[in-house]
């Protein structure tokens, strides 16, 4: 998962609580950091994005290609 397709995940999964999601939740599984943080630390973004799923009980269903985009057609 590259950085951009975990903001664009965040961003679909949590519309509008983006910039809280991101700088005010502490996920433990991360050392107590947030997502900001972790990734300013050089944490994976798919390490992130599990550990920011399971604090806010994503769905398995929504977690894995999230922030993908669609392919071009042709």
């Amino acid at each position: 998962m590259r950085r951009s397709e975990f903001l664009r995940a965040v961003e679909d999964e949590f519309p509008g609580r983006t910039s809280s999601v991101l700088n005010d939740l502490v996920l433990t599984p991360l050392a107590g950091r947030t997502a900001k943080e972790a990734l300013a630390a050089g944490i994976p973004p798919r390490e992130i994005w599990f550990a920011l799923c399971d604090e806010m009980e994503v769905p398995e269903n929504r977690r894995h290609g999230a922030g993908r985009l669609e392919p071009r057609r042709r």
